[in-house]
């Protein structure tokens, strides 16, 4: 199991460190942010976040449920910033186990990347949010049941 200390500063991912990277030059900048911003969507639907974020993002939070702003968008307002201060506990214990350990990735590939060139080509729509938030449903659900938070 994690240790506390390892979550308390952890920043699972930056759309900084994906643009300044192997990014194609190709893609509009953007396209750094969508991973990040499907991932911090399913947080706030799944009511994941913390209260920080909520003070800080409430209005965007309101229009993400709504569906009036995309994933992109969402991640854009936060930088593409994706770290320990915008999850609760529990949100940050899935995020270290689920995201930091490289599963969110793998799980992306496999339903969203699959035969493009890169992670970066996936292309931000409501289909494409509901096809991995299904998979993270799943895992979350079962990853509760690991931890015995059912």
């Amino acid at each position: 199991m994690e240790r506390k200390a390892d979550i308390q500063k952890t920043i699972y991912d930056n759309a900084k460190s994906h643009f300044l990277g192997n990014f194609p030059d190709s893609l509009p900048i953007e396209q750094a942010y969508v991973h990040i911003g499907m991932y911090l969507g399913w947080i706030i639907d799944s009511g994941l976040y913390s209260e920080y974020f909520e003070d800080e993002a409430s209005n965007q939070i309101f229009r993400f449920k709504r569906r009036e702003i995309s994933c992109t968008i969402l991640s854009e307002i936060w930088d593409g910033y994706l770290g320990y201060e915008l999850f609760n506990r529990q949100g940050n214990m899935f995020t270290y186990y689920y995201y930091g350990g490289g599963l969110y990735r793998n799980d992306y590939d496999e339903i969203l990347v699959r035969t493009l060139p890169s992670i970066y080509h996936v292309t931000d729509s409501w289909e494409n949010y509901e096809k991995i938030k299904t998979r993270i449903d799943m895992r979350f659900s079962d990853w509760k049941k690991l931890v015995g938070a059912a």
